[in-house]
């Protein structure tokens, strides 16, 4: 059964922080097509006023400008709230080696407000992003969680610590937490643009102007890449998960395993284009390979994805053609 058959209360209300990004958007839009009640709350740093303007008219979406850094912010947009989807965050690997301390009160104590005030609020379910770069250096594959290795970069570690924070939340205090260990997400909304952009829109955006790539190593990384339907698919089922689940995290993936330089063949083909890349060198604190056994989170949260890769891709090329034109 995909997301959209799932049932919740009338009027329930899902507040979203980071409801502004790539994922916050696409969840956004789906709750309210579902006919539920959303209150997006991003500072628009690393979100877009154009994500938030594309659902403003809508009568069920509210949007709150406000920083999860601040305490008093996340306790406002907790009142009244049944479903938390705690988004936000700064990603990138690299630019958290480059920023620690913000990457801390960020992704770490900003979380931590959002579960106190979930708490405070009486809020019946909270999913929160986490991230397979919690499995650090563990070599074996398929990740598989409770086999997590040594951290590798100050973002992974304030993953880490939101999931036992979280689980703390679970044990003393009644909240029922699901922590959602995303890989490689890509899809509609999600930005080619800047230093620290995903690679597949970053190729994708590059390549239809006619311009020439970079790969960060050899190319022979691989990663299971997601598309956004099966994100959004994971985070409303963990939201109807039961008790008996709350405290854990789930890999959420699709199950498979695609070579970086497989994807950028395949991207030159369907563009129709002939581009050789350029190779730079590996990025610090990247894991080499990484693919999800996806099977805990399909026994205790139903999450059975839809979306294989090549039809996740084909329909982001299609998204990317049409808003990149």
């Amino acid at each position: 059964m995909g997301y959209k058959d799932l049932k919740f209360p009338d009027n329930s209300l899902f507040l979203v922080t980071g409801g502004a990004g790539f994922i916050g958007t696409n969840l956004c839009e789906a709750i309210l097509n579902l006919g539920y009640r959303v209150r997006c709350l991003d500072d628009l740093s690393t979100g877009k006023q154009e994500n938030v303007d594309l659902l403003i008219n809508d009568e069920n979406y509210e949007f709150i400008k406000g920083d999860i850094k601040d305490f008093d912010t996340c306790l406002k947009a907790c009142e009244g709230v049944d479903y938390v989807l705690n988004q936000a965050a700064w990603g990138s690997v690299p630019r958290s080696i480059e920023m620690p301390l913000f990457y801390c009160a960020n992704n770490i104590q900003g979380t931590l407000n959002m579960l106190e005030a979930a708490r405070q609020n009486n809020v019946k379910k909270f999913v929160y992003a986490s991230s397979s770069s919690v499995y650090g250096d563990e070599p074996n594959l398929p990740k598989k969680e409770g086999r997590e290795g040594n951290l590798l970069s100050p973002y992974a570690l304030t993953k880490r610590c939101d999931e036992e924070w979280a689980k703390q939340y679970t044990k003393h205090y009644g909240l029922d937490t699901y922590g959602l260990r995303y890989f490689n997400v890509f899809g509609r909304r999600q930005s080619p643009d800047g230093a620290y952009a995903a690679v597949i829109p970053k190729f994708i955006k590059l390549l239809l102007k006619g311009e020439t790539p970079t790969i960060n190593g050899d190319g022979r990384q691989s990663r299971d890449f997601t598309y956004i339907e099966n994100v959004i698919e994971a985070n409303l089922k963990a939201c109807a998960a039961p008790h008996e689940a709350a405290g854990e995290a789930f890999n959420i993936a699709y199950g498979g395993r695609e070579y970086l330089i497989d994807i950028y063949n395949g991207l030159t083909e369907a563009l129709g284009v002939d581009i050789q890349p350029n190779f730079g060198p590996d990025r610090p604190g990247d894991i080499k390979h990484s693919n999800a056994d996806i099977s805990k989170a399909k026994e205790l949260l139903g999450y059975d994805p839809e979306w294989s890769f090549e039809r996740g891709i084909r329909a982001a090329i299609d998204w990317y053609r049409e808003n990149l034109a």
